[in-house]
């Protein structure tokens, strides 16, 4: 029975494959390009400070009709999602003082007539419904119908490098573009693995982040974390053994980085 039950999560999932690492934008489809500027200037508030109210309510106003159809392709949807989880996860621990795991799992996110959590957002909409403790190998079977109508429709590894969850160990925040996300993510995800990683030549042993075990499967099991760090660092790392590095919770709030640097 449980095995039936297994295949049955996995085949709801299928769409989840290997993540579009050179994707470029699908400029078949052109999003609305409005959601888009909403989720960025949201996020330029929080970091200059200034008032999110208004842009809050702009954002709750939306109808979910026009959510569904405008963020209508993978990178619109990443470029969407990625800017309004860090916005809101800045708000909920700064304006509203919210904790873990509440912060994370409550729907205090107001958008076009529904509420989401951060766990909404990470792992419902930018990694397919997976289950948040399955390390990516099973979907939720009790997601939200908005929630499956919204989320993107292959995982993308690199959005790991991209969630600021305001530990030392998070990833920074930066500001994502629609135009430049293939390019952004590509320099997020350098940029976070050249400081999360050591290489031992000498013990062929390799030190990676807490999030590739967490999240396995989106990385394709320790043979595609290899792959990755190969890809990305220039490093070729076949056959080394992995361990995971020890992740430091401690509060590092605000912690912005420019995404303007040569990939």
């Amino acid at each position: 029975m449980l095995l039936h039950v297994m295949a049955w999560l996995l085949s709801i999932g299928l769409s989840t494959v290997h993540p579009a690492f050179a994707a470029m934008p699908n400029m078949d489809t052109i999003p609305d390009t409005t959601l888009l500027r909403l989720s960025e200037a949201l996020l330029l508030n929080v970091k200059t400070d200034d008032s999110t109210q208004a842009i809050e309510a702009e954002l709750a106003a939306l109808d979910m009709p026009r959510l569904i159809n405008g963020l209508n392709n993978d990178d619109a949807k990443k470029t969407f999602w990625i800017n309004i989880y860090n916005a809101w996860f800045q708000i909920l621990a700064t304006r509203e003082q919210k904790k873990a795991p509440q912060i994370f799992t409550k729907r205090y996110i107001p958008i076009a007539g529904s509420r989401f959590s951060l766990d909404d957002i990470e792992h419902g909409i930018l990694r397919r419904y997976r289950w948040k403790f399955s390390k990516g190998y099973f979907a939720n079977p009790f997601t939200r119908r908005n929630i499956r109508q919204l989320a993107v429709q292959k995982i993308d590894y690199r959005i790991h490098f991209t969630l600021n969850c305001g530990a030392k160990s998070c990833p920074p925040i930066a500001f994502y573009t629609y135009d430049n996300l293939n390019r952004q993510l590509n320099i997020a995800a350098k940029s976070f693995l050249g400081s999360e990683t050591e290489i031992d030549t000498l013990a062929r042993r390799l030190h990676v982040t807490k999030i590739m075990s967490w999240f396995s499967h989106d990385f394709r099991g320790k043979k595609g974390i290899r792959r990755i760090i190969t890809q990305t660092l220039g490093k070729d790392v076949s056959g080394y053994r992995i361990r995971f590095r020890p992740y430091d919770r401690s509060e590092a709030l605000r912690k912005f980085e420019d995404l303007k640097a040569e990939e």
